[in-house]
């Protein structure tokens, strides 16, 4: 990728890099037995969906939009979960579903006659709670104590609702496969009985098998063994950040140098609460090419990175770099396309970032341009 060739601001896809990850992906399909969706919270560049359509035959989506978008741009009908179904807007949800979970017994009653009436015929589900998670970050914990999000066993009451024929959990973030064996233990311990009355279980998310270091051959040997256990259930996974892990950047500027009392700002050309939002809320670090996070006692070139809107919390903490920063200066943001692309915003009327994809053959591909309309139309 020749950054030199690249607009700023722009978010830049890697095809060979989506690639990549696809032919993985498709690898543990075929070899565990199993479907992998794509999850539209994590990517939704539908740009790119073609190529995605090569490698997975499916997604799931948690709202209308989505749904209407895996059936426009994914050319399938989507697999569609949410936290609760706008009644105004359930008859366009089945429209675009193929599968239908619900996330709690109420929401399910509520709808099932409504469903089971629908041609052609939609499969339904429950999400339900396991109660454990790996995820040491509440605001990503989906089975913290209270949590909202799925059916805890004891609201069963020994009995599945007649008409369910699957169930849904989602406890994992960017975890392991050692994190998907431990919460299958409690899965099975406490909804292992209904398991011979379904046709399918989802995983979930949260399942970093792109990731370099993950344990690739446990994925499979764990997906292996429970199918072995329950051979008439289709399994189902639905990663969101495996998909797009690594594949792309946020092309950035330098427009100013900031001092206040010895404290050096970089003012960029994109802004981390609204392009960037995950890194605040998160929190983490993005890391930065030619530069590094954790800069030693004594390092030169020390700048913190601000965003260009007005939000005083707007900025990152400082980057120690090789050289001295210049206005005109390119800062390229690493690993920039999951998650974070799905969660901009036009706050404070900063430019958003243009959207292109860095072909295979070496052509740069802006998909998307943003403007004054794209900011006007958000509002009334």
């Amino acid at each position: 990728m020749d950054i030199a060739k690249i607009p700023s601001p722009c978010f830049v896809l890697d095809e060979a890099l989506l690639r990549r990850n696809l032919r993985l992906i498709d690898r543990v399909q075929k070899e565990a037995g199993v479907q992998i969706i794509l999850a539209f919270k994590g990517f939704a560049m539908w740009s790119a969906f073609p190529i995605v359509r090569e490698y997975m035959g499916g997604a799931t989506a948690s709202s209308l939009s989505e749904a209407r978008l895996c059936f426009e741009e994914m050319k399938v009908k989507a697999h569609t979960y949410s936290v609760a179904y706008l009644p105004r807007e359930f008859g366009q949800i089945m429209k675009f579903s193929s599968h239908i979970t619900f996330n709690s017994i109420g929401q399910y009653r509520r709808y099932q006659k409504r469903v089971a009436r629908h041609t052609p015929k939609i499969s339904m589900g429950i999400r339900v709670n396991p109660g454990w998670s790996p995820v040491g970050t509440a605001l990503y914990n989906p089975a913290s104590p209270g949590s909202r999000l799925g059916e805890v066993a004891e609201n069963f009451k020994g009995r599945l609702p007649e008409g369910v024929e699957g169930l849904h959990f989602h406890t994992l973030c960017e975890s392991t496969s050692y994190d998907l064996e431990k919460t299958l233990v409690y899965f099975e311990k406490d909804f292992g009985a209904f398991l011979p009355h379904l046709k399918w279980v989802n995983f979930g998310g949260g399942h970093l098998m792109t990731r370099n270091g993950y344990d690739l051959e446990h994925l499979i040997g764990v997906l292996r063994s429970f199918r072995s256990r329950y051979p008439h259930l289709q399994v189902i996974l639905e990663p969101g950040s495996a998909i797009a892990w690594e594949t792309g950047v946020l092309v950035s500027t330098v427009l100013d140098i900031v001092q206040n009392k010895g404290v050096k700002t970089a003012i960029l050309d994109v802004s981390f609460t609204a392009h960037m939002p995950d890194t605040l809320e998160m929190p983490y670090r993005p890391r930065v090419q030619d530069a590094h996070a954790e800069p030693a006692p004594g390092e030169k070139n020390l700048y913190r990175l601000g965003g260009v809107s007005c939000l005083s919390g707007d900025f990152m903490t400082e980057y120690a770099f090789k050289k001295p920063l210049k206005p005109g200066q390119k800062i390229v943001f690493e690993d920039m396309i999951h998650y974070t692309m799905v969660k901009t915003t036009t706050f404070n009327g900063v430019t958003h970032p243009s959207i292109a994809i860095w072909r295979e053959d070496g052509r740069l591909d802006i998909v998307r341009k943003f403007g004054y309309r794209d900011y006007k139309m958000r509002l009334s």
